[in-house]
């Protein structure tokens, strides 16, 4: 088998993450994969009740990063894979399936990699990793090194991402009828609209932080004075001080007539450049030996399981997956021509941390 078969095989053994069953699948076919490519057997561990991909060393010194889960329901591609030149379609083929793969296929050609080195594929990074992230806080205290195969931004390695936090205001106010005795209740509907205000001023483009009021509901008829609103928050922002600062803002705002309570929290701190940078400056050394173009790196809007690692005080490298675009979109797809140059230069990296 080759490496473009495989991600085939990933790609095709479709494994959205609220579907338990079929994040197992996937698991167990990437332990039968891996069992084909290093002639050394990988596990399907449980997490919080969650299939786990694990390789290698239970004490890493490198943890390579992975999740097997996607965004997509069932059938959404049709057909599932599909080739076109250069261009290899499917879903997760971007995010992240073709990482994984790149990732396996880059311990080929370690020595005794099993005894330093796990490659841990978790399967539920798209709904924000409840389950995992204690255990890749755990692996990653402990290690040297986390690289995470997050697909790249157009070859570039992410060096910085955004934290995020999510929260839901709920606003109880008071039903009456809307044209007979308005006045007898309270709109939670206009109450809301207040705290919006106040929650869109929280933003400040100087730290790249975004505070976006998304989903919103409210009233029950057309005729009834709304007694429930209800709201969701998406906040970003590259430092962990101004999530602390929206966080605090967020979960005080109230209002004069109404009940007001708000849910959720920080959910991935930043992965900010000072957890990143003596990991890119060796990476290019090694992209500059092999005779390679230099790689380059981008700070990005979205978070990954990176983000916990450096929380956790790892040093981290994102981005050294697929080379593609179109994550979470229907024209989510890698370079097939990418997969081999991204292998040998993730190959020559890892020896290099070993040294």
């Amino acid at each position: 088998m080759t490496a473009i078969a495989d991600i085939q095989r990933l790609v095709e053994c479709e494994s959205p993450t609220e579907d338990l069953a079929a994040c197992n699948q996937i698991v167990n076919l990437a332990v039968e994969i891996t069992s084909q490519v290093l002639k050394t057997n990988a596990e399907n561990i449980s997490e919080n009740g969650r299939p786990v991909f694990w390789w290698g060393s239970k004490q890493p010194k490198i943890v390579l990063l992975c999740h097997l889960d996607t965004v997509w329901a069932k059938g959404s591609f049709i057909p599932t894979w599909k080739v076109n030149g250069d261009i290899a379609t499917g879903p997760g083929v971007f995010d992240m399936k073709a990482g994984f793969i790149q990732a396996l296929y880059s311990l080929a050609n370690i020595n005794n990699a099993k005894d330093k080195i796990a490659l841990i594929a978790t399967t539920d990074e798209e709904t924000g990793s409840i389950t995992s992230k204690d255990l890749i806080n755990r692996v990653s205290k402990a290690a040297d090194a986390v690289l995470v195969f997050e697909a790249s931004l157009d070859g570039k390695v992410k060096t910085g991402r955004k934290g995020t936090s999510m929260y839901q205001i709920s606003v109880t106010g008071r039903a009456s009828h809307a044209g007979l005795e308005p006045e007898k209740g309270i709109n939670a509907t206009t109450e809301l609209a207040k705290l919006v205000m106040q929650i869109t001023a929280l933003e400040n483009k100087e730290f790249g932080t975004t505070v976006v009021p998304t989903v919103m509901q409210s009233g029950t008829t057309t005729n009834t004075v709304p007694a429930l609103a209800k709201l969701d928050i998406d906040v970003r922002s590259f430092s962990i001080l101004e999530l602390n600062r929206i966080d605090k803002a967020i979960k005080s705002l109230t209002s004069d007539v109404a009940g007001v309570e708000v849910t959720g929290g920080i959910n991935r701190p930043p992965l900010e450049t000072v957890n990143t940078k003596d990991l890119y400056v060796k990476l290019e050394k090694v992209a500059k030996d092999l005779g390679l173009p230099e790689v380059g790196s981008a700070s990005v809007g979205g978070a990954s399981d990176g983000n916990f690692a450096a929380a956790a005080g790892a040093k981290v490298l994102d981005g050294l997956g697929a080379i593609g675009s179109g994550a979470h979109a229907l024209t989510e797809s890698i370079v097939i021509s990418s997969v081999e140059p991204r292998i040998k230069l993730t190959t020559a990296f890892i020896n290099e941390l070993l040294k």
